[in-house]
């Protein structure tokens, strides 16, 4: 037994255990404390507003009720915010992708020679820029004010995940292989979208993500270019309900006799939030995986 730990090259000392069980607590601690807050509003949106007035519903829902989502389902403004919502995601996501990837492609390339020139002004423009009235004045010259393009198309790229991904390519795709290709007769764009791409599914993963993320809870934008309430996202339409204090729609009324006006407000908050935060919280499982792969590789060797 000693030889085959002398090999393997475990030490099971007593100091080890201990601090493996201290970080176990501690991880066990910080996933409390940060999901606990997301179970307590999912608990809350389906408890009697009374009981979540008293504190009664600290673990478990109480006097279980559908009076709010019905509240906010029968609402037509949160299914207008939630399709245009869902269209900005994607559509914003897609131009995104379509343009940042092929620059932090370009800019990763040692034999690109101006890179270095505009690497200098993207970064540029993290610290300085023309500040909202020149964008906004610059956005109504170009007729994208109050239109569903104006949230996908004149911010559509990110200079920090420009930077992030240019640090991908320089560190994990290979120059070999690059060289070979060339050698075969492949054109940039064909390697980039053959070779660079397939192999960079990880980073295409998590850039996309952090980009439906950001459109997803956009509502600034949308607050200040977009007028049409046809065209106005969820987080927009859910921003009013929570800052006014009110609900959406024809029938304002609830069952609940003992609850009071404060509660029932309270019911629709948990509720709204549960509703716009749902649909990213079931997706990021899916691409949690590759955030290590994706990101800190090319921060690592970067």
């Amino acid at each position: 037994m000693r030889d085959k730990k002398r090999r393997t090259g475990i030490k099971n000392s007593t100091s080890d255990v201990v601090f493996n069980v201290i970080i176990i607590i501690i991880c066990v601690l910080l996933v409390i404390i940060f999901l606990y807050p997301l179970y307590f509003i999912l608990v809350a949106s389906f408890s009697s507003p009374a009981a979540v007035a008293k504190g009664q519903t600290l673990l478990l829902p109480k006097g279980i009720t559908m009076i709010g989502y019905n509240e906010i389902f029968s609402n037509k403004a949160i299914w207008i915010g939630y399709r245009n919502t869902i269209l900005y995601t994607f559509g914003g996501t897609f131009f995104s992708l379509l343009l940042t990837l092929p620059a932090a492609y370009a800019l990763s390339r040692n034999d690109f020679a101006p890179r270095s020139a505009f690497m200098l002004l993207f970064t540029f423009t993290i610290f300085f820029n023309g500040g909202l009235i020149p964008t906004y004045l610059t956005v109504k010259g170009l007729h994208l004010d109050n239109t569903i393009w104006v949230l996908m198309v004149p911010f559509c790229v990110n200079v920090f995940n420009l930077i992030i991904s240019r640090t991908f390519f320089q560190s994990s795709v290979p120059k070999e292989l690059l060289e070979a290709s060339q050698l075969d007769g492949c054109s940039d764009f064909r390697f980039f979208v053959q070779i660079a791409l397939p192999i960079s599914k990880a980073l295409v993963s998590v850039i996309g993500l952090y980009y439906m993320v950001g459109y997803w809870n956009e509502y600034f934008r949308a607050l200040i270019y977009i007028r049409n309430e046809n065209l106005r996202p969820l987080q927009l339409i859910i921003r009013e309900i929570l800052i006014q204090n009110q609900s959406f729609g024809s029938n304002q009324t609830f069952s609940s006799a003992d609850a009071t006006l404060a509660q029932k407000q309270e019911l629709l908050k948990y509720g709204v939030i549960v509703v716009s935060s749902l649909p990213m919280i079931i997706i990021f499982p899916f691409v949690q995986k590759y955030f290590e792969k994706g990101v800190m590789i090319g921060s690592i060797k970067g």
